[in-house]
């Protein structure tokens, strides 16, 4: 009755690291920015499981005997995109990173884009999601011409209003999209984003939002996993960023919310196998809107909610938290941050307060999986079950 747990705290990085400078984000630190800029942070129950024993935090006791294990993990592939954070946590190690667009996306694209689909656009720049449709959204409103932007992640967003693009449509457009980006143009994600409002001053994305990823090029931990017999389930925008890919059963929530309830559901229901949850706030909401004080907050919240968590664990069960990226709301910058991501480890019957120190690529995480359940690994990452068990 083995089962592992994964929580990806999205964007709540630990520190820049050692290239960060390539990627212009020297200095980042999310967690550890976002606690001094509240002058402290009171997270107890990351605080018992050692998050304040990975790296200094303000406000986390690093001399507690921490009920979990405990250290961070380096992003080898290149990029800072979901998309790469997840598929390295999952075994698969980017040798190139996903094209991006600084300029906007070439006339080719655009062409072909409004061949497919029978719709002219708005915008092709890279842009603030929020901005950009206070920007362009009442032309939008008038024209029924989409909003195109990019980041500095190798994305295609587009962004219509409910009552000019109906959400199941931008859905449909943006499935068409997903398959013209191939070959040099294959972004790691199409991005749905719906808003509403009647004006510039009111309008806000909705929590509709869908991710269209690549298919992983490789194997991963879910198709290996699910090779071999083992129950997969996949919470959030899990379910998107692998394609589907080895995952057998999809739960999909649009908030930080919803999403910890269905972790909690799925525990009652899933009594075997490996559950992989994104809780997408931390980033969506307030990491690329550079709001500090709803950072935190929603850190607290998950915080809080721990207990509950831990609460239903039992027997051979194995959790970790854990992230993708940063997104350091304290930072001039709205997107991804390169950092270091934390993790921690819990179960009833593993070893406590063990440092698993730097590791060096996020697959560590995918071969201590594949061995706890004793099936292949992809090949990448070092396992550190023997560390904790």
């Amino acid at each position: 009755m083995k089962r592992a747990i994964v929580i990806i705290i999205d964007g709540v990085g630990i520190g820049e690291l050692p290239d960060a400078a390539q990627y212009g984000d020297q200095n980042s630190n999310t967690l550890g920015n976002t606690a001094r800029a509240v002058k402290g942070a009171h997270l107890p129950n990351l605080q018992t499981l050692g998050m304040g024993k990975i790296a200094t935090v303000s406000g986390l006791d690093d001399s507690v005997t921490a009920i979990g294990n405990y250290g961070k993990l380096a992003e080898k592939s290149p990029g800072k995109d979901s998309t790469t954070g997840h598929w390295e946590l999952a075994g698969l190690i980017l040798e190139q990173p996903f094209p991006t667009y600084p300029n906007g996306f070439p006339k080719e694209v655009i062409a072909e884009f409004t061949k497919r689909t029978g719709y002219e656009i708005l915008g092709n720049l890279p842009a603030s999601g929020t901005e950009i449709i206070k920007e362009l959204g009442e032309e939008h409103l008038r024209s029924g011409k989409l909003i195109v932007y990019t980041s500095a992640d190798s994305v295609f967003q587009i962004a219509a209003h409910g009552d000019v693009v109906p959400l199941e449509t931008l859905y449909d457009i943006c499935q068409q999209a997903r398959e013209m980006l191939t070959g040099k143009h294959a972004v790691a994600r199409v991005i749905a984003r719906p808003f509403e409002g009647t004006c510039a001053a009111d309008f806000k994305r909705t929590k509709y939002r869908k991710d269209f990823s690549l298919e992983p090029f490789g194997p991963t931990l879910h198709l290996n996993l699910k090779e071999a017999g083992w129950q997969t389930v996949g919470i959030g925008k899990i379910n998107d960023l692998y394609a589907l890919a080895g995952i057998q059963k999809s739960v999909y929530t649009k908030t930080n919310p919803e999403g910890m309830q269905a972790v909690l559901d799925e525990l009652d229901d899933t009594k075997s196998g490996f559950i992989m949850a994104n809780l997408v706030d931390f980033d969506m909401l307030y990491g690329h809107r550079n709001d500090i004080p709803g950072f935190y907050n929603a850190l607290q919240a998950f915080d809080k909610w721990l207990p509950a968590l831990l609460d239903k664990l039992s027997g051979e069960d194995m959790l970790m938290i854990t992230a993708d990226h940063g997104n350091d709301p304290t930072m001039p910058s709205t997107d991804h941050s390169r950092e270091y991501v934390p993790l921690l480890i819990y179960g009833p019957k593993l070893k406590q307060d063990q440092n698993i120190g730097t590791r060096e690529t996020f697959a560590d995480l995918q071969a201590t999986i594949a061995e706890y359940f004793e099936i292949k690994s992809t090949g990448n990452g070092t396992s550190f079950l023997p560390q904790i068990v």
